[in-house]
């Protein structure tokens, strides 16, 4: 079974930055994509940042300047660099994969970390 784990979410200051991390786990034979979405109360879960096997990426003119997603192959391991932070970057991030597994190409999800962002 394939498993995303994020880490690294927690409590910033406006200004401030955090790091998230996102492994994949399991019987992976390739990963297509790898991506960041939040969701915060009351609000629909956006995409914030995607990463392509060729390392292009894509972001959210909300993000733009102030966060970098990257990946690490060899770990499996996608990374989203938070700078800059501001309130409104308060949500629930959540780690996305479009993978080949075991059971074949699929979407998978991971649990969801909390970022939170308060003076």
């Amino acid at each position: 079974q394939v498993q995303l784990v994020e880490s690294g979410g927690g409590l910033a200051q406006p200004g401030g930055s955090l790091r998230l991390s996102c492994a994949a786990s399991g019987s992976i034979f390739s990963i297509y994509v790898m991506g960041w979405y939040r969701q915060a109360p009351g609000k629909q879960r956006e995409l914030v940042a995607r990463i392509n096997s060729d390392r292009s990426t894509n972001y959210a003119d909300s993000v733009k300047g102030r966060f970098t997603i990257s990946r690490d192959n060899a770990k499996n391991t996608a990374y989203l660099q938070m700078n800059s932070l501001k309130p409104e970057d308060t949500a629930v991030y959540y780690c996305n994969a479009d993978l080949w597994g075991v059971a074949g190409r699929h979407d998978y999800w991971g649990q969801g970390t909390q970022v939170t962002v308060s003076s």
